[in-house]
């Protein structure tokens, strides 16, 4: 069956998995969502894993990944209740053109393109933000914008499928909800093996993983993000891949 996460009158204990799809408004609810992974987790199995999910919703996991050999774009965390401002935090950094959002985060929310002539402009929200929780500032990646963003599916550590997600003119955000489109992507056996390896790194390994690339800024593939909570994997595009989902959850019981 199909159950709203938040609902209070599932027992949980009678499903042999949660398999997760749709919980889009857990970075809004974020202490209630990790309370709920606890009880649920304790009750039944996870997939994929509770480890996993515990980890991937917080991006420090970038970091994680860098040390396994990843290649990510540079990135700065900002901790919670760090007294700073913007302008001592980007100066240092030479970074013409750069995109902060909060480190647990999703559909773009709280996410800003600044430059050192815009700096003042989101200071207060900056406060605001760092006041209550961790932050990241990355150096924007210009082929967003001119190329779009890869996303290739990974099922049970296997490539299945990608697309690629284009922002509309004037947006740099490919997410839907800002005028983002998708359309298949036939990926290179380069793109292919980056996802893979991306994937490989993770402990446990994920039953399902969606693996967000671009080209840096230097031309290199680059991990973008990891998703392995609940990612969109256009099955509707790629109904095959569904069934090999459903393969490996299987598996996986």
């Amino acid at each position: 069956g199909r159950f709203d996460w938040a609902r209070p009158d599932v027992d949980w204990s009678s499903t042999r998995a949660v398999l997760f799809r749709t919980t889009w408004d857990y970075f809004h609810r974020f202490e209630e969502f990790s309370a709920w992974l606890d009880k649920v987790s304790a009750q039944t199995r996870l997939i994929n894993p509770i480890e996993l999910i515990r980890w991937n919703m917080d991006k420090h996991y970038l970091q994680d990944l860098a040390g396994r050999g990843i290649h990510i774009p540079p990135v700065l965390f900002i901790h919670t209740g760090d007294h700073t401002t913007l302008e001592e935090l980007c100066r240092p950094t030479g970074w013409p053109d750069m995109i902060l959002k909060p480190a647990v985060s999703g559909s773009a929310r709280h996410t800003y393109r600044l430059n050192p002539g815009n700096l003042s402009d989101y200071e207060a929200t900056f406060q605001f933000l760092i006041a209550r929780e961790d932050m990241m500032l990355q150096p924007f990646q210009h082929q967003v914008v001119e190329q779009g963003e890869l996303s290739l599916m990974v099922i049970a550590g296997k490539y299945t499928h990608a697309v690629r997600k284009v922002a509309k003119p004037g947006e740099f955000r490919v997410q839907s909800d800002f005028g983002g489109t998708v359309r298949r992507h036939e990926p290179t056996r380069e793109e292919i093996a980056f996802a893979e390896r991306a994937v490989a790194a993770c402990a446990p390994q994920p039953v399902y993983a969606r693996v967000d690339l671009i080209r840096d800024n230097g031309g290199r593939l680059a991990l973008m993000e990891l998703e392995l909570i609940e990612p969109e994997m256009w099955f509707r595009l790629f109904p095959a891949a569904a069934e090999r989902l459903a393969v490996a959850v299987a598996g996986a019981l």
